[in-house]
């Protein structure tokens, strides 16, 4: 069919508050052109993030009746801890608050001063508690993932050459091997089955575990399915088993794909590092049945993970994006191609030319997107990425504005409101100018950061 068709009913609504332009101008200059910032309800179109904006079902608002707040051994953590193993077979399942609470823990075990930790591409918040140790976060994705126009269908592989290389020759500075599904980064591109078992052969060669941050291991797994050779007479839920049976452990946020508003783990298969990890969680999280959580969220993650491998649901999600990024490039809005399963993500270096890097391209469009339509879109560029660990300031490999997705949350209607932003601001994109940051802190500055914007 033509018509892109939700597979679901709307039984909830909430209204959005209509803003006028002068009004959202005022707005985005009282928080310094930082669009977090904002207040969500002066936002009319929140493409922020995924994470943590899904609508849960009505199967999940049922659930969270049923959560049991006993401090230890509620039952709502043995149903979370089993629909976990039913697609990840990981010996310990550890619940955390979030996933970058995982990933403090992991690192805060493994990694550290003169450690490196190779993967196709860490995300902000990985790269930041690698750094946090003092070790290296090193990306090593292959060379298609860093153009936007190359069609290659997994350019979130890692380059398994690359990482045979660093591991021959750096290995003893390497504590485990992290591979992003998908890599978000990257502009939200697959990694293949092939390249994941072959990550799994070359650090299992080196005695190094492989550790995959499956924030959207279903949008993956779709695209393993339509795109792979082999695959598509595979189950999803299948596909997914076998991704995860290839690695030792994983770090999880359950805000992306367990359509949860709250959660996460970190999933092991060594005894040893589980239990240093369940005393460090006790520590910061809480008890190893709860970590952090409520019961009612336990409950609600394990509902989603039984949602979110509906093929039909996936087959919606991914055509979703693919209209969008559709009708953006036949206005000639220059996008990472093939899109990928969570966002569009426009390729802002390309498309304002006249603002160089490091006068922060993707921020300048984020900004005309605001005051355009309301619109909140995400900067992945260099105000994210572009100071370095030793305080140097480069451009990011690519410059991108991310149009996050939630999850059941948008029609057909607010995606047509959205092009036709995107139309107003083609007609204008020559007169956008850059920004400078007046402020930022050490670390994750684009969450906090002061912009000004540039007189010419």
């Amino acid at each position: 069919m033509k018509t892109i068709f939700e597979p679901f009913r709307i039984k909830v609504v909430e209204p959005i508050r209509i803003t006028r332009q002068d009004e959202r101008e005022k707005l985005i200059r009282s928080v310094h052109y930082n669009l977090f910032g904002l207040h969500s309800d002066d936002v009319m179109i929140d493409l922020l993030t995924d994470s943590g904006t899904s609508a849960m079902s009505a199967e999940q608002w049922a659930a969270i009746h049923r959560g049991d707040e006993s401090y230890a051994g509620s039952p709502s953590f043995y149903r979370f801890e089993r629909a976990v193993k039913e697609l990840m077979p990981f010996e310990h399942v550890i619940p955390t608050h979030q996933g970058r609470a995982a990933e403090a823990i992991l690192f805060a075990l493994t990694a550290g001063q003169g450690r490196i930790v190779p993967s196709n591409t860490h995300f902000d918040t990985t790269r930041g508690n690698v750094e946090a140790t003092g070790a290296t976060a090193l990306d090593l994705v292959i060379a298609e993932g860093r153009d936007p126009t190359s069609t290659h269908p997994f350019k979130g592989n890692i380059d398994l050459d690359r990482l045979e290389r660093l591991l021959a020759e750096k290995g003893d500075q390497v504590p485990l091997v992290m591979l992003t599904v998908t890599n978000n980064a990257g502009g939200g591109q697959p990694v293949s089955l092939e390249n994941i078992r072959g990550a799994a052969t070359v650090a299992h060669a080196y005695k190094k575990p492989l550790f995959i941050d499956g924030c959207r291991f279903a949008e993956n797994a779709w695209f393993i399915k339509q795109r792979e050779p082999g695959q598509g007479e595979r189950s999803v839920q299948e596909i997914v088993r076998e991704m995860f049976g290839a690695a030792d452990g994983m770090t999880m946020s359950a805000k992306k794909d367990a359509f949860a508003n709250i959660g996460g783990w970190l999933a092991l298969n060594d005894d040893a590092l589980a239990a240093a990890a369940r005393r460090r969680l006790i520590l910061t999280e809480g008890f190893p049945t709860y970590g952090g959580l409520a019961g009612r969220d336990l409950e609600a993650i394990a509902q989603g993970l039984k949602e979110i491998v509906d093929e039909n649901y996936l087959r919606y999600r991914a055509a979703t994006n693919a209209y969008l990024g559709t009708r953006l490039q036949k206005m000639g809005v220059p996008i990472v191609v093939p899109v990928g399963g969570h966002a569009v993500f426009v390729d802002a270096r390309a498309f304002l030319p006249q603002i160089p890097p490091l006068a922060y391209p993707g921020q300048a469009l984020a900004v005309a997107l605001y005051v355009q339509g309301g619109i909140r879109a995400c900067e992945i560029g260099t105000v994210m990425f572009g100071r370095a660990a030793d305080g140097e300031e480069r451009p990011a490999a690519m410059d991108l504005v991310r149009l996050a997705m939630p999850r059941r949350v948008y029609t057909q209607s607010h995606a047509d409101y959205l092009l036709d932003v995107f139309e107003e601001i083609v007609a204008q994109k020559d007169t956008l100018r850059g920004y400078r940051i007046r402020s930022e802190p050490p670390a994750l500055r684009h969450f906090t950061a002061e912009f000004e914007p540039l007189s010419s």
